[in-house]
């Protein structure tokens, strides 16, 4: 057999005849979660009129739709590549970075998988490269927007968690190894692991020592934050709860159910649930880098402020300690010397 046509993939005989088909196959097969499948097929979606040479409708004209209709076989026609970048591009100048990136990495994904059964020959966004996104400078959050956070209507161990970042200014994956042997609760401090597999302390306030006993009621031992679920039997037996059988919440679930419930707080003048799914919403690293900043606003000094953070050196701790927007509002304010000769 040649070299060339050893790299033949022949296409599979079971190769939908739409492109809609082959989208609702994928994300019944290839393991996407539920919570995320109505995500994936909005942005899988958008590519059904980008392969058309159109753009899909914005915003609420996009509500109640019908995509159009594209046999499957036209991603391995030979015009389609140069259809798609056009479009893609054109997409990019209607909406964000972030959404338009986002639309690529799942069709990315889809791609892959279609292609491992031998339904597509070839890659018809091989040219598409992500769009960069503009630099981020208001990643902490503002204190009213801390405030909506903790008033949000979520389950006690979203909560619990928000909570217990913000206070203690770590990180999320040092949070979520917690134990409940690792806590001394009288003392509002835990023993982490810290970046660098340093053991430290972390401390908390009211709000955290006012949750975490509701959250581990009737548990002495295990994983602090857990699954809904029952850990699957391959679970190594430190990330499974002793007394409920349930597995050690990840980072990548925790921080997508974050994500998702933050989007109405992130995008207050979005109303509409389709439009919202198009969006981003928090992050958790913001907890973090939010309660940093604030307690630099509020004079904190360098030292406390390494100590909480726990980095190495001033200057990794540089960009969390830059004061927000609003704190240097009132700065100046603060010293307008007319507003000082009127009060």
């Amino acid at each position: 057999m040649s070299l060339i046509a050893a790299h033949v993939i022949p296409l599979g005989h079971d190769r939908p005849g739409t492109y809609a088909d082959a989208v609702e196959i994928y994300l019944r097969s290839a393991g996407i979660a539920v919570s995320s499948q109505r995500i994936y097929r909005i942005s899988l979606t958008t590519w059904a009129w980008l392969a058309r040479g159109e753009q899909p409708p914005l915003g609420r004209a996009r509500r109640g739709t019908t995509p159009p209709a594209v046999p499957f076989s036209t991603l391995d026609g030979p015009a389609t590549a140069g259809v798609l970048a056009e479009t893609f591009a054109q997409r990019a100048r209607l909406v964000d970075a972030d959404t338009v990136n986002r639309e690529l990495s799942v069709l990315k994904a889809a791609i892959a998988w279609w292609s491992t059964r031998g339904w597509l020959a070839t890659n018809p966004i091989a040219g598409i490269e992500r769009r960069p996104a503009p630099p981020d400078r208001t990643r902490a959050l503002s204190r009213g927007q801390i405030a909506a956070l903790f008033e949000l209507k979520a389950p006690l161990r979203e909560k619990t968690l928000w909570r217990i970042l913000h206070d203690t200014c770590a990180r999320a994956e040092e949070i979520l190894r917690l134990n409940i042997d690792d806590l001394l609760l009288m003392d509002k401090r835990a023993r982490i692991v810290s970046k660098g597999g340093a053991t430290d302390w972390v401390h908390w306030q009211f709000g955290t020592a006012q949750l975490l006993p509701r959250l581990l009621k009737g548990r002495s031992r295990g994983p602090v934050f857990l699954t809904g679920r029952r850990a699957p039997a391959h679970t190594p037996a430190l990330d499974v709860c002793p007394v409920t059988g349930r597995a050690r919440l990840s980072y990548r679930r925790a921080a997508e159910l974050f994500e998702t419930l933050t989007r109405p707080l992130a995008h207050p003048g979005i109303t509409d649930p389709a439009e919202l799914e198009l969006r981003g919403g928090w992050t958790l690293h913001q907890l973090r880098h939010s309660a940093l900043t604030h307690e630099a606003e509020d004079g904190t000094n360098t030292p406390t402020l390494l100590a909480r953070s726990r980095h190495a050196s001033v200057r990794s701790l540089e960009r969390y300690a830059r004061p927000g927007v609003d704190a240097v509002a009132g700065h100046v304010v603060s010293r307008d010397p007319r507003a000082r000769r009127t009060t």
